[in-house]
């Protein structure tokens, strides 16, 4: 430990890259308790397209911040932030060291550099973005945000539908756009997590993105195989949820939702299944690509490769992380 700094240990990487089977390994070298970063799966009943960890291995490795909304309760960055921060300190109170395991790269950069407040949801606000969506496309709304809140817009993707609906939102309910708010409330001048906590930060993906492709196709066709559709069939049939639900929204389960709305059919949906599934991929590598850039970040890359395509063991990566984390002195 660096000075009187708690330690805490993130560990990222894109879907399918092997971040749940690290932590829970990691579990037998450090005295370290998991929480989930992942905005799907803190949903109950949503199990199988969240690639949610196993009973058995939850039995083994618990996880913090899983199965604590239902799928009818939006989650958003500002509710994790309050829930990691809790869990965070009710860890180190135990003495053990919080490892922060997940996907969801906002969550992340919501600790790293703190959330304004913004103003409520408006649901008329947001049906009308919808409607313009549906007619002309999610890039004519990142267009209109571009004009409102260039620098917003800049590190949010075209298709980014929920991220973009909410800030383009935020500027239509309050007249001021996301970045004018977070220079407002003086974020800049809040104590940064990583002067809070001695962080490590690693980062774990296949070198060859033909390498994740072929990890993505093969899951989410085991997800199909082992009940996904029967899953979202219950979901479905509740008859309380609709597709705008951020629950919904998740990929694999948007694109089985529009299977029972009929707008595709089996094999329709499986294809758009995996290609959503790559392009999260793409948009978590693209966001961890630019976290060097952030002053808050000192990312360490694991690589389930060498350079010349050998599967490094699990053993190799297990020892690599440890490495990294103890030239942290944790």
């Amino acid at each position: 430990m660096i000075g009187q700094k708690l330690p805490v240990i993130f560990l990222m990487g894109p879907t399918a890259s092997g971040k749940t089977d690290l932590a829970i390994a990691l579990r037998n070298y450090l005295p370290v308790d998991i929480i989930s970063v992942d905005s799907a799966l803190v949903y109950r009943g949503m199990d199988i397209g969240s690639a949610k960890p196993t009973p058995a291995e939850l039995a083994a490795a618990p996880h913090k911040l899983i199965d604590i909304r239902d799928p009818s309760e939006p989650y958003s960055a500002a509710d994790f932030v309050v829930d990691a921060e809790r869990e965070i300190a009710a860890i180190h109170a135990q003495g053990r060291i919080p490892l922060l395991v997940g996907g969801t790269m906002l969550y992340f950069k919501a600790l790293l550099d703190g959330l304004a407040d913004m103003p409520e949801a408006d649901p008329e606000i947001r049906a009308q973005i919808e409607r313009d969506a549906t007619q002309f496309g999610w890039p004519y709304v990142h267009a209109q945000l571009a004009q409102v809140d260039p620098a917003m817009a800049a590190v949010i993707h075209p298709n980014h539908s929920q991220r973009l609906s909410r800030a383009l939102e935020v500027y239509r309910a309050s007249g001021n756009t996301m970045t004018q708010l977070r220079v407002a409330q003086g974020l800049s001048d809040q104590m940064p997590f990583t002067e809070r906590f001695n962080l490590v930060q690693l980062a774990i993906s296949p070198r060859d993105r033909a390498v994740l492709h072929g990890r993505i196709a093969t899951r989410f066709h085991k997800m199909v195989g082992t009940g996904l559709v029967d899953e979202v069939r219950v979901l479905y049939e509740r008859g309380d949820l609709h597709e705008d639900l951020p629950a919904i929204r998740a990929v694999g389960y948007r694109q089985v939702w529009d299977f029972f709305e009929g707008r595709l059919n089996h094999e329709e949906m499986i294809e758009r299944g995996i290609i959503a599934t790559r392009q999260l991929a793409k948009r978590q590598i693209t966001w961890l690509r630019s976290w060097e850039k952030n002053p808050n970040s000192r990312l360490n890359w694991l690589y389930t490769e060498t350079e010349h395509g050998i599967s490094h063991s699990k053993e190799e990566i297990v020892h690599c992380a440890l490495n990294f984390i103890g030239s942290a002195a944790i």
